[in-house]
């Protein structure tokens, strides 16, 4: 399966357009843990599924979910598992049938993750702290 279409490009976030100018906080953080979110998001396996805020546990930037929206939002991330990062609740964060949308319903369910309106019904959940909506409305 190729590299596919950029499916994050619609939802980039480029320098201009931050806040800052691109120079603060922000990037800085991205820069400083890029290594560690691609990291924690590279390890989750096929078949299951994490949410932005267990990556940034992972990555060791507790509360930093959007921090890791925000590196997946500037592209370029073919080789890592993107599909497998939701929201909290266990649903895709893309507007539901947008072509990024599309996308990453197409991955998760290649992989044998279920899923009812943009929502998991049913995966392996990756989360060191049991959430994901309590591990998916438990």
């Amino acid at each position: 399966m190729g590299a596919g279409p950029n499916v994050w490009e619609p939802y980039a976030i480029r320098p201009s357009g931050c806040r800052d100018g691109g120079t603060g906080e922000g990037v800085q953080l991205i820069d400083q843990y890029r290594e560690a979110i691609e990291a924690a998001i590279a390890a989750i396996p096929a078949g299951s599924v994490s949410s932005y805020g267990a990556v940034a546990r992972r990555a060791g930037i507790p509360g930093r979910a959007r921090l890791v929206a925000r590196l997946l939002a500037e592209g370029g991330h073919a080789e890592l598992p993107w599909h497998r990062v939701l929201r909290a609740d266990g649903r895709i964060a893309f507007p539901a049938g947008s072509p990024g949308f599309r996308e990453q319903r197409r991955r998760l369910l290649a992989e044998g993750v279920e899923l009812r309106d943009g929502r998991v019904i049913a995966a392996a959940v990756v989360e060191e702290d049991g959430n994901l909506d309590r591990l998916l409305w438990g």
